[in-house]
């Protein structure tokens, strides 16, 4: 390998490896290359006008961690033949993963050992986390600064690659959480080497990542590389883009359209699918829509859609705070499992001003499988003050009831770790961060919830012992409780697959009938009907059929009539 680097700041950069400092001649337009080879295994770093070594921005590999030399990474290493041909993820069942509390261990290689309950569940693909080198050893990935290399604690892009094959042994697609809106405080040395950054727009992590300012066309490649390694090179079959409304971008050409333009070529090259999935707070049919098709359209395959959440969670929780205050009721459930925005168009209470726009049934641009649901992910969990999973402020059978509107929705359904067996680990916000920063975020942690009227102390995300308390309990599932929730989510998954129905991602064969202010039933296909309560007990006529799966009190008073006594949920078909 011959190190290269753009770095238009600096006169001058010297590549320093072991022992030894070998000037870099400059090649024009800010890039220096040097005149030495490096092998595999060789550790390296730049400096700037003789400042002090500073890792690759495009580093393989940071196993002393994001303030150390980088690694070179033997290029073989990456180029494998699986046989794996690809899935498309649109509808598939998805399931969010922490590879550092995910097991004990908290690596990939230990990941590899639970995959078999994921087939048996029924899952056809993974989601990971951020898994871009960040600072310290544990913690949620958000604040990622080498963007190229996976996080040394869990195992390098050697354990990544084994993750990813043996994933694709499986049958399971992968889906990398991707962080290109903002990168951590800490070990965040872009700036040092160019203009990464610009003051001409506004982030809630700070200055914008330059996607439209004066050598704009260098950063946005440095992120489409990271993009390319992640698909082309580790292999995986999906991105989950970040927070992509903090991508500030006024060029032309949105950086969200030239990527998707990219990966699809990347997948023409690579002979499998790749997909593109959004987390945008925008609410805009425009983000799924194909390039060119509308206005402002951005060409993702899919979005998280979190108004199902929203909707879902507050009308079962009962919880109206927040966000949740425009949420709560059977009415808002019924729009969110039909025409996934609640806020489309119309006002947005929390936000103070109308927010979005209407999705159509009908549309031929986007479908069901569009929209990314569900009950529960690292957010919804991670950001309450305790990090408590629903079924510890709501119950087990709320956790159930809401189960199954969303498995058995229209939309692509992702479930998050633990959920599926209702486990008893939390998970909170956790970090690792050095002696500058640690101490802040435990005490911005601790001012936020303070000031929502939270009374009670908050883990601190510094302490050991909060990352800890997130780490699965894998032998739960030999428990009663747990074992039952997880042959109800094996059971709604299996469905899934068993009814056409269940399958159709035409918005418009969807109808959610609202029965009482506890009871709504969801039709899918004319056929097959889910009927959910969170109240005491409700009577619903479901039409002729066999129970296909139940929750709860369900008693059949004939005649297409059944009374769930309490709160649960049945599915007739």
């Amino acid at each position: 390998m011959r190190p290269a680097v753009w770095a238009p700041y600096a006169a001058s950069v010297a590549l320093a490896t072991s022992g030894a400092e070998h000037p870099m001649r400059p090649r024009g337009d800010g890039w220096f290359e040097a005149e030495v080879d490096l092998a595999p295994g060789a550790r390296y770093a730049f400096r700037l006008d003789g400042g002090d070594p500073r890792p690759d921005p495009r580093s393989l590999a940071q196993p002393d961690g994001v303030h150390a030399p980088s690694e070179v990474v033997d290029p073989a290493l990456l180029r494998r033949d699986t046989g794996w041909r690809g899935r498309d993820l649109r509808g598939a069942v998805l399931y969010e993963l922490h590879i550092g509390t995910f097991t004990e261990e908290g690596t990939f290689d230990a990941a590899v050992a639970r995959l078999d309950h994921l087939v048996e569940l029924g899952v056809e693909a993974i989601e990971l986390m951020p898994v871009a080198a960040f600072p310290g050893e544990r913690g949620w990935g958000y604040d990622g600064v080498a963007l190229y290399a996976a996080h040394p604690a869990y195992g390098g892009v050697e354990g990544l690659t084994r993750l990813v094959d043996a994933c694709h042994e499986r049958g399971l697609g992968v889906v990398v959480d991707a962080v290109h809106n903002h990168l951590g405080p800490e070990g965040n040395y872009l700036g040092q080497f160019g203009p990464y950054f610009t003051s001409r727009h506004s982030t809630p992590w700070g200055d914008a990542v330059n996607l439209d300012g004066p050598d704009a066309h260098e950063v946005r490649a440095f992120l489409l590389g990271s993009a390319r390694h992640w698909l082309v090179d580790v292999g995986a079959d999906a991105l989950r883009l970040d927070a992509v409304h903090a991508l500030r971008d006024d060029s032309d050409r949105h950086f969200l359209a030239e990527l998707a333009d990219d990966v699809a070529a990347w997948a023409d090259e690579v002979g499998r699918p790749l997909t593109l999935i959004a987390e945008s707070d925008l609410n805009q049919p425009a983000m799924v829509s194909p390039l060119g098709s509308v206005p402002d359209a951005r060409g993702m395959a899919a979005q998280w859609a979190d108004d199902v959440h929203h909707a879902l969670h507050s009308f079962f929780s009962r919880e109206t705070q927040g966000y949740y205050v425009d949420f709560g009721t059977a009415e808002v459930l019924a729009h969110a499992l039909t025409r996934v925005f609640v806020h489309d168009g119309g006002p947005s209470t929390f936000r103070g001003t109308k927010w979005g726009a209407p999705v159509d049934p009908a549309s031929p641009l986007y479908d069901g499988h569009s929209f990314v649901v569900f009950l529960q992910n690292h957010d919804q969990v991670g950001n309450r003050a305790l990090g408590d999973r629903f079924d510890r402020h709501a119950s087990p059978d709320l956790q159930a009831a809401a189960a199954a509107l969303y498995l058995l929705s229209p939309y692509t359904p992702m479930l998050f770790q633990g959920e599926e067996w209702a486990a008893s680990s939390p998970f909170p916000y956790f970090s690792d961060l050095g002696p500058d920063l640690g101490p802040h975020v435990t005490a911005g942690r601790a001012r936020e919830f303070a000031a929502m009227g939270w009374s009670d102390p908050t883990p601190d995300p510094q302490d050991r012992e909060t990352w800890r308390s997130a780490v699965l309990q894998w032998q739960e599932l030999a428990e009663p409780a747990h074992a039952e929730m997880l042959a109800w989510y094996r059971r709604l998954i299996e469905l899934r697959g068993e009814r056409p129905e269940l399958r159709d991602p035409a918005l418009a064969s969807v109808d959610v009938r609202v029965v009482d202010a506890d009871t709504v039933v969801m039709t899918r296909g004319g056929r097959v009907r889910v009927a959910a309560t969170r109240g005491d007990g409700a009577q619903v006529d479901l039409s002729e059929g066999r129970i296909l799966a139940a929750w709860g009190d369900v008693a059949d008073l004939g005649g297409g009539r059944y009374r769930l006594g309490g709160p649960g949920a049945v599915v007739v078909g």
